[in-house]
């Protein structure tokens, strides 16, 4: 079979629906033809000019993202700035953009869990649920399969997201059994984490409030920053996603943007 855009949205939508996603998001469709034929997928992080170009270069007709292209609704368009450009580009080349963004956080086999899962956590557990709604949600929970020092935990976690960067807020030989994780940005659940018995979170863009906060609260911080965080963990799940389609009888084949970088990068 060779689906189309409104195919992939649909199945999309049985995997992480749009209803989880966070009030101010805005996942699904940014940019395209419902009735477009989807032969190859190129996946990105980010929906940047360059992975745009990248996706056209790469014959894809979907460009695949975690963040939105588009958050607010658009009072003007102007071309020669972001977003803009990615749209008008994305119009010429026939291109059309997809996001799954805190939805795809929430669900179920979602961002959070494959974290989890890199983690290697048991007896996992949503972090903050969704109302009325088992096993999803923002967050997981979890033990490590024997207590890990909080160092020796920071280098497994910097091989497992692929960075060499990671910042660590607590004492150095702390034992950490219980783990919450948060893909991107989850300062905001530390508290939560907290009180649900965590003795570590790990998350992104931990800001010097957050840290003070952790402090005080005796729980430690590992900040993998919000790129890493999000980035193995996607790439996962779109190894998933192209099992899913194949075992479907789609014929459509799956490229990841190998170029895409963090956007912050740290002078040595």
């Amino acid at each position: 079979m060779k689906p189309t855009l409104k195919d992939f949205l649909g199945l999309l939508e049985t995997i992480a629906p749009a209803r989880l996603a966070e009030p101010w998001d805005n996942p699904g469709l940014q940019v395209g033809s419902l009735s477009q034929k989807i032969r190859r997928v190129f996946t990105s992080l980010d929906p940047t000019l360059n992975a745009l170009i990248s996706a056209a270069e790469a014959n894809a007709q979907l460009l695949f993202t975690h963040h939105p292209l588009i958050f607010k609704p658009l009072s003007r368009l102007d071309i020669n700035s972001f977003p803009g450009d990615v749209v008008a580009e994305a119009a010429k080349r026939g291109v059309s953009i997809v996001a799954a963004h805190t939805n795809l956080d929430a669900a179920q086999g979602g961002i959070n869990d494959i974290l989890a899962d890199l983690m290697g956590l048991r007896n996992v557990e949503v972090l903050k649920n969704a109302d009325e709604m088992d096993g999803v949600g923002l967050g997981r929970i979890g033990y490590l399969p024997k207590p890990t020092g909080l160092s020796a935990l920071a280098r497994n976690v910097k091989k497992a997201l692929g960075t060499q960067n990671i910042k660590v807020v607590g004492q150095r030989d702390a034992l950490i059994h219980r783990l919450a994780v948060v893909g991107g940005s989850g300062g905001s659940l530390l508290s939560l984490a907290y009180e649900k018995g965590a003795d570590l979170l790990l998350t992104g863009d931990v800001g010097h409030h957050v840290a003070l906060e952790a402090k005080s609260l005796g729980i430690a911080l590992l900040d993998g920053g919000h790129f890493h965080t999000e980035k193995t963990a996607f790439r996962v799940f779109v190894k998933n996603l192209n099992k899913v389609l194949k075992a479907k009888g789609w014929e459509v084949t799956f490229e990841t943007d190998k170029n895409e970088t963090d956007p912050i990068w740290i002078d040595d």
